[in-house]
Formats: structure tokens, C-alpha cells, sequence
């Protein structure tokens, strides 16, 4: 993708390559909402305060007595009903932070500037630069390259005379790559560009991410944890202990006691005891004696 590169009189002098990963790809308008609310959250201060009922002055005594008045009961005149009451979910100081990824930032960017291309809303220099710091000189350049009612200036270092001349006009802004940002891209209708701060943008906008940590941030040492050294009562640093030499002879392993001579002969398993000589005759079995009857004795008769 090739656009034409002009002078400060409106005369093309050339033409330069833009970077398809950076201003030919199709914008995210997912991406580009996430990150514009977040700016803009991230741009609030979150100050505003409101007082409760316990916090507004006045209203310890009872307004009258609880019954026969005919009238509802009341135990303060600074309740949330009353003129002059405390707030009830008003605001409180709090933070409105919002966290996005670096490669979702740069991804609205670069959808952002691919949408200026595609609007022909990028008007690309070969330098930018004025005689004088003067409101008046800034604006017959920006008249000759037709920018003048809004108009992003991106030059690639700061340059205090264009600074200087753009500050006193309402719909000007001078930055530089690193201080671009996504609201100021789309809010104003031009982006100017020089050469120099294409090339510095689309490194800047393509360079790899680095390896962070799980949690996201890499761990920062505050004053109060960076390590200083041990200081005695008149305030004068403490020399460290020596630490001992260290062994140039390694240590040699204590040698094990010998367990004895191997035995060599077979361990002789002990005999059983003989149980005796086997009884070779059978055991006849014992007769039973087989009981005679007692004889009968008559019966007497009378």
C-alpha cells in the first residue's frame, strides 16, 4: 500500500510503502469500543463524594414524641427523606481503572489508523517544520496540505516551535509516537504524519511482546524493600561477618565396619527327632462281652 508524500506546500515529492500489518488490516470495532472505554475510565479521577445520614451535621434529638401526634414516626430530621438528609447510593471515592491487554491496545490502534487510510484521512510530509512559533505560520501550512479545521500532528521527536504554533489553535495537536493515543486518532478528522514518525509508529505498533509474568506485572521493589546495608548506631555501615573458608580438601567418607567373614559352609539344617519304629501289626480290635440275660423268676400266685 503506497501513499503520496508531500512538502509543506501541498506538492507530492514522492510516495512511501505503509505497512499492511499496521494500516491495511480490518478494524476491530469490538476491540476499538473495549479500549475507548477504558481510556476514558481510566481518565476519571473518582472523587465525587456524597454524605449518609450519619455523616450530615445536625439531627441527634427526636423531632416529637413517638405517638399522638398523629404524624408518622420520625428519629432524625437528617433522614434520606427530609430536606437537608444525608444521600442515600450516592457516589463514593473509588477507582474506575480498567486493565487492557498490550496486544488488544495496539490492536485498536492499528485498527484505528487502517480506518484512516481507508477514509484517505492520512496526509503523510516529507518534514515539518516553521520559521517562526507563530499561530499564523501553522496554519497557512496546514491550509496548503487542507488540514487546517482538524488536524493530528505526529512528528517523530518534539519540536518546540510546531508545538508552540499548533497550542494556540483549537482543532491542532502536535505528539509524538509514543504520546499518540486512540482517543485523539479518532477524534480529530486529519492525521498528519511525517515520514520519519511512519517508520517510528509502525515499529512501535509491530515490535513482539515480551514475556511477563502469570500475574501481569513484574514485581516492583518499593523504597521501603530495596536491600541497604546493616548501619550501627553512629550510622556508619556495619562490616559483614567473615564467612568461614571454604574446604579446598573434599571430606573423606567415613569408612562402615567390616560385618565378619562370609560363611562359606552351607548352614546344616537340624534334624527331626526319629517318632519311633512304625507299628507294622494292625491293632485288632477289643471283643465286646456280650451280657447273659438275667433269668426270670415265677410269678407267685396267691
Amino acid at each position: 500500500m503506497e501513499v503520496p508524500v508531500r512538502n509543506v506546500q501541498g506538492e507530492v515529492v514522492g510516495r512511501l510503502e505503509l505497512d499492511e500489518r499496521v494500516f491495511g488490516i480490518t478494524p476491530n470495532r469490538a476491540v476499538v469500543h473495549q479500549a475507548v472505554v477504558a481510556q476514558q475510565a481510566n481518565a476519571r479521577r473518582g472523587t465525587a463524594d456524597t454524605k449518609t445520614r450519619g455523616e450530615v451535621s445536625g439531627g441527634g434529638k427526636k423531632p416529637y414524641r413517638q405517638k399522638g401526634t398523629g404524624h408518622a414516626r420520625q428519629g432524625s430530621t437528617r433522614a434520606p427523606h427530609y430536606r437537608g438528609g444525608g444521600i442515600i447510593f450516592g457516589p463514593h471515592p473509588r477507582s474506575y481503572e480498567q486493565q487492557v491487554p498490550r496486544k488488544m491496545r495496539r490492536l485498536a490502534m492499528r485498527s484505528a489508523l487502517s480506518d484512516k487510510v481507508a477514509q484517505q484521512a492520512l496526509i503523510v510530509v516529507e518534514a515539518l517544520q516553521i520559521e517562526a512559533p507563530r499561530a499564523k505560520a501553522m496554519l497557512g501550512v496546514l491550509h496548503a496540505l487542507e488540514v487546517a479545521e482538524s488536524a493530528l500532528i505526529v512528528l517523530p521527536e518534539r519540536d518546540e516551535a510546531v508545538a508552540r504554533a499548533s497550542a494556540n489553535l483549537p482543532g491542532v495537536r502536535a505528539v509524538t509516537p509514543g504520546g499518540l493515543n486512540l482517543l485523539d486518532v479518532l477524534k480529530y478528522r486529519k492525521l498528519l504524519m511525517t515520514r520519519e514518525a511512519v517508520v517510528a509508529l509502525s515499529e512501535q505498533l509491530t515490535r513482539e511482546v515480551r514475556g511477563r509474568p502469570i500475574s501481569g506485572r513484574a514485581p516492583v521493589l518499593r523504597p521501603a524493600q530495596v536491600l541497604r546495608p546493616a548501619q550501627d548506631e553512629r550510622g556508619e555501615v556495619a562490616e559483614a561477618p567473615a564467612l568461614p573458608p571454604v574446604l579446598e580438601e573434599p571430606v573423606e567418607a567415613a569408612e562402615e565396619p567390616a560385618l565378619g567373614p562370609v560363611l562359606e559352609a552351607p548352614v546344616e539344617a537340624a534334624e527331626e527327632p526319629a517318632l519311633g519304629p512304625a507299628l507294622e501289626e494292625p491293632v485288632e480290635a477289643a471283643e465286646e462281652q456280650t451280657r447273659e440275660p438275667a433269668p426270670e423268676e415265677p410269678a407267685e400266685t396267691a
